[in-house]
């Protein structure tokens, strides 16, 4: 009978990493929660956990591995609760699972503030999504899951594009029409499409981060009346 001794040893040498890369993020994301983003370093999660420096280089080789590493980890569990959203409605009202999708992007933003400044706010540049970088594909599984819906909504015919789009947006916007599979989107609408995301990202930052605190006890009417808008604008009540 073949030895499967190796095999078993290569195995469980596997699971110990896995679980010690888990144990690693699961203490810079407490870190980040507890003490802020500069909280988190090597340093800091060796001590945390009764490692020592070196000993974490062997899972992480620079303070920028350990960041991209987080961020990747946590555009997937956004994507995933975007996801989960989107399931809620019937596939063929895309507009109803987008208005689900942008609700649970509030919801999980001010459950998770330090986890949506770290991803959204690049307290530290370690954080970008640049290409190449590793955080890159995680943040636009993220952004595939709006982007996805906005689409089928122009499919449907009911966005109206923008006008006298300025060329200087040209080389800009064909590089967010890379991302949609062939999908033949004209730069007009793809220009409606960043324009909603950022009135969205606006619109839950500016209460996540605590600016609308000095006027408004309770933002979530404003959120609403700001989604009416921007649905609107991608023609789900037009």
């Amino acid at each position: 009978m073949p030895s499967t001794t190796g095999t078993g040893a290569t195995g469980r040498r596997h699971r110990v990493r896995e679980e010690a890369l888990t144990e690693i993020l699961r203490t810079g994301r407490r870190l980040l929660v507890e003490e802020g983003p500069a909280a988190v370093t090597l340093r800091a999660i060796a001590r945390e956990m009764g490692m020592t420096a070196p000993g974490l280089y062997r899972y992480y080789g620079s303070h920028r591995d350990l960041i991209q590493a987080l961020t990747s980890h946590l555009y997937d569990e956004l994507a995933a609760a975007l996801a989960e959203a989107r399931e809620r409605r019937p596939a063929d009202e895309p507009g109803r699972r987008l208005q689900e999708v942008c609700r649970e992007l509030r919801r999980w933003a001010l459950a998770h503030p330090r986890e949506f400044g770290l991803l959204f706010a690049k307290p530290v540049t370690d954080a970008d999504t640049a290409p190449g970088s590793a955080a890159h594909d995680p943040s636009w599984r993220f952004g595939g899951i709006l982007l996805d819906l906005m689409v089928q909504l122009w499919r449907r015919g009911g966005i109206r594009p923008a006008a006298g789009l300025d060329p200087a947006w040209t080389a800009q916007l064909e590089e967010v029409r890379e991302h949609l599979a062939g999908e033949p989107v004209p730069l007009e609408v793809i220009y409606v499409f960043v324009s909603c995301w950022a009135r969205l990202y606006g619109a839950v930052a500016v209460e996540v981060f605590g600016h609308l605190d000095f006027a408004l006890t309770d933002p979530e009417p404003l959120f609403e009346h700001t989604l009416r808008d921007i649905l609107a604008a991608l023609g789900v009540f037009s």
